[in-house]
This record gives structure tokens, C-alpha cells and sequence, in this order.
């Protein structure tokens, strides 16, 4: 199609190869400071979490589902919604992922599932029943895109080690309180200290990475969004309206949902103040701007 023209954002995704690269290093550094520091066996741990993780992964779709109370509905239950995620998904040349539809009023959606075939599509009522047909399809695009790009793999296998150096780093807590201190090496610190110590750092630097990673695919699920519909100035009244009524939502309702802020097309809480570095999404006025920018590239300019 004409708007498959305007290709992909080679700095965007650069910056995401060069994070995972980065990532990986991080993760090099972490094991071969474990083995010559601590000398302790540490594969017993990555076999048991790399079966969680196996089974987290092809069990993402149920666990996300089972998390927000999203309902996987057919088409006769909401044909407009189905009609509008198979029309879509023939866009962005995507088998049709299943349809799910979460009872909230909180404007928002997500998409998960462990490959394009195996995907769903969640909004919830509030997104339906305050958005218009043409700002709902941007959002809809936008988790498309998500399945497109394989996020929810790329963020499983992102996670795992550090997943891994959290339970080292509980391990090398649990020593210290009950183990009577651990040996040392050669007169130095105890075992697990260093252990401790080394999991901590690899902890913080992989999640900072991590989280980085997760704002750089938001910016390429919106492109991408704006790429399918090839009208970028919808999706950015959708996030716009989504973030300025989910403000009117009742607490107790947000408090409900909050557990899925990480795959939300917009949180439903943003602490002010709060350093960009350790957020899951690119602050609202950046994602504007680059939508911004490429409506214009499409020859529809739009003012913010």
C-alpha cells in the first residue's frame, strides 16, 4: 500500500537493536562476575527460571486476560469490533488475533499473546463506549502493531536474566540473614555479599534498559499505528482523550486496572515527577510530537 512507503524509522530501531545489545553485554558481565567472584552454581537457577519463563511466555495471553477480567468475545457479541480488528489486522497483513472486552470504564487496550497467531486484542468498554469510531481504529492499529513487531517475545527474553538476578540477589539476601554469613574467598568478602552486590547492580542497569526498551517499542507501535490507518492525526486524539478522561475515572475503578499499566496503550497512572528513565511509556507530549512528524511526512499536517 502507499503508505507502506514511508518505510521505517531506522534511527528508532537502531536504538532498539543497540539497547538488546547492550542488554545482552550486561547480562555477559552479570555471569562471568557471578562464576570468578562466587564460584557458586548458578545454572540450577537459570534452568528453574527459564521454566517460568517458558511458561509464562505461552501463557501470556490467558495470564494478561485473567489480570484485567478481559473476555474473549465473538463476533456476534460485538460485530462492529470484530469488523473493525479483521479489517484492520488485513491491513497490516496480520492473521485476525481473538477479541477480548474488558468490563471497565477506564478508556484503554492492549494486545498480547506469544506469536501473531496466538495473539488477542483487549479494549475496554470505557474505550468503546468514549472514543470515536476513527480514534478507536488508532488504538486498535496501535496494539496491532505490537503483534506485528512481537513485543511480548522481545520483552520475555529481555527480562529474563533480570528476572534471574533479582532471585540471585533474594538468595544472596536470605544468606546473609540466615546462612551465618557464608565463606569467604580468600579472606575477602562473603559470598553472599558479592553475590548480592553483583545482582543488585545488574538488576538496576538491566531494568533501566529494559524500561528504555519498552518506551522505544510504544514509539514503534505508533508509527506503526500511523503507517496502518495512514491517518496518525486519530491516534493522537485517542491518546489524548484516553489520558485526559482516564483523570475523571474514580480511583477505585483505576486501582482495578492498574496491574496492566505496562501494556496499556496509555497508563492509568503517571506519578509526577517521575524520572522518564524508569517509565514504561514515552511521556505523552513526545509520542504528539513524533506522530507529529510523520503526519506531516504523510502530507497531513495537524497542530498540537
Amino acid at each position: 500500500m502507499e503508505r507502506k512507503a514511508y518505510g521505517r524509522d531506522f534511527g528508532l530501531s537502531l536504538r532498539m537493536v543497540s539497547t538488546m545489545f547492550v542488554l545482552g553485554l550486561v547480562y555477559v558481565a552479570f555471569f562471568v562476575a557471578l562464576v570468578q567472584f562466587t564460584g557458586v552454581g548458578i545454572f540450577g537457577i537459570v534452568l528453574i527460571m527459564g521454566i517460568l519463563s517458558f511458561v509464562q511466555f505461552f501463557t501470556s495471553d490467558k495470564i494478561a486476560l485473567l489480570a484485567s477480567g478481559a473476555k474473549v468475545v465473538e463476533r456476534e457479541q460485538a460485530p462492529e469490533l470484530h469488523d473493525m480488528v479483521e479489517r484492520l489486522a488485513a491491513m497490516a497483513d496480520l492473521p485476525k488475533p481473538r477479541v477480548a472486552v474488558i468490563p471497565t470504564d477506564v478508556p484503554n487496550a492492549f494486545a498480547t499473546g506469544r506469536s501473531q497467531k496466538k495473539s488477542v486484542v483487549a479494549v475496554t468498554e470505557g474505550l468503546w463506549n468514549r472514543l470515536e469510531p476513527r480514534e478507536i481504529e488508532g488504538v486498535i492499529a496501535h496494539e496491532l502493531s505490537h503483534i506485528a513487531n512481537r513485543d511480548v517475545m522481545v520483552m520475555t527474553i529481555a527480562s529474563f536474566f533480570a528476572m534471574v538476578a533479582a532471585m540471585l540477589a533474594r538468595f544472596g539476601l536470605y544468606g546473609g540473614m540466615f546462612g551465618g554469613g557464608g565463606r569467604e574467598r580468600g579472606g575477602g568478602a562473603p559470598v553472599w555479599l558479592i553475590m548480592l552486590a553483583i545482582s543488585i547492580v545488574t538488576y538496576v542497569i538491566s531494568y533501566v534498559l529494559m524500561m528504555m526498551l519498552s518506551r522505544y517499542r510504544e514509539y514503534a507501535a505508533d508509527r506503526g499505528a500511523a503507517l496502518i490507518t495512514g491517518t496518525p492525526e486519530y491516534l493522537m486524539s485517542a491518546l489524548q482523550k484516553i489520558a485526559s478522561r482516564i483523570s475523571q475515572i474514580p480511583q477505585k475503578d483505576l486501582r482495578e486496572v492498574a496491574g496492566m499499566n505496562a501494556f496499556f496503550i496509555v497508563p492509568t497512572s503517571v506519578k509526577r515527577g517521575l524520572a522518564e528513565l524508569f517509565m514504561t511509556h514515552p511521556p505523552l507530549e513526545k509520542r504528539l510530537a513524533r506522530l507529529a512528524v510523520i503526519s506531516r511526512e504523510m502530507g497531513r499536517p495537524v497542530d498540537l
